[in-house]
């Protein structure tokens, strides 16, 4: 069992210690396997640790691994209400496909729906509210009860992963990312070498997969997620970001 922080009263002492937990979980185990860190990592947080997969373009690969661990372990999926009809069936296949037991489908909060974005069209105005209300809210809710979080980031997919740890501190939780190290050669070897469902809309050209109106095929020389927010100085929804940590503040978590 790896050692951990001892417990601190205080927010900002909690907080403080979960970053110093986080770089020495980094330090310890960041060089590890992919499969080594997940199944360390489960060990360590054991009852209190869940992924966040969004069941796009690279999500297989993650979910597998979990899946050769622990197919029990808590998945949550934000529907937010605006995903493509080819997630919504990627998800069901991969979860039949691996025998996952827990998945956890969140969603916005109507109300806050019928406040905001009352005609269904906020992104048209207001690509960050629009991901405040139907992800990055609903993913504070959905980590409420986890110490700790997987994700499937790589460090390829963009400028603003470039570098990514494998162990993060987000507020008094930990961010984990087992693939943060992998190449698009790595992903594509382990596709062949298990034979894992490809999300369909892939073949199209989408590498990086989101909400429907907000997500388009990604051009020729450009990195994986260039098709998300095309034309907005935006790359990503803020469930990775600081919106995130301030969301969980503000839910008191």
């Amino acid at each position: 069992m790896l050692a951990k922080p001892r417990p601190l009263d205080r927010v900002g002492g909690v907080e403080a210690g979960v970053a110093a937990e986080a770089a020495g979980l980094d330090a310890l185990l960041g060089h590890l396997k992919p499969i080594e860190i997940i199944e360390r990592s489960a060990h360590e947080f054991r009852g209190a640790v869940a992924a966040v997969s969004s069941f796009g373009a690279d999500s297989a690969v993650l979910l597998h691994m979990i899946s050769e661990i622990d197919r029990s372990l808590p998945v949550i999926f934000l529907d937010t209400g605006k995903h493509f009809e080819e997630t919504l069936g990627y998800r069901d296949a991969l979860v039949a496909d691996f025998g996952l037991t827990d998945i956890r489908v969140i969603k916005p909060e109507e109300a806050a729906l019928d406040r905001v974005d009352p005609t269904g069209r906020l992104h048209e105005t207001n690509t960050d509210a629009c991901c405040n209300v139907r992800k990055v809210e609903p993913l504070a809710r959905g980590v409420e009860p986890f110490r700790a979080w997987f994700t499937g980031r790589k460090r390829f997919q963009a400028s603003t992963r470039a570098a990514l740890p494998v162990f993060e501190a987000v507020g008094s939780r930990i961010r984990i990312n087992p693939l943060a190290h992998w190449t698009t050669t790595d992903q594509a070897d382990y596709m062949r070498a298990h034979a894992l469902r490809e999300n369909p809309l892939v073949a199209y050209g989408y590498l990086s997969i989101g909400c429907f109106p907000c997500t388009q095929p990604v051009q020729p020389g450009e990195d994986a997620r260039s098709g998300r927010w095309a034309g907005h100085a935006k790359v990503e929804c803020g469930i990775h970001l600081s919106g995130l940590e301030k969301s969980l503040t503000d839910a008191s978590l």
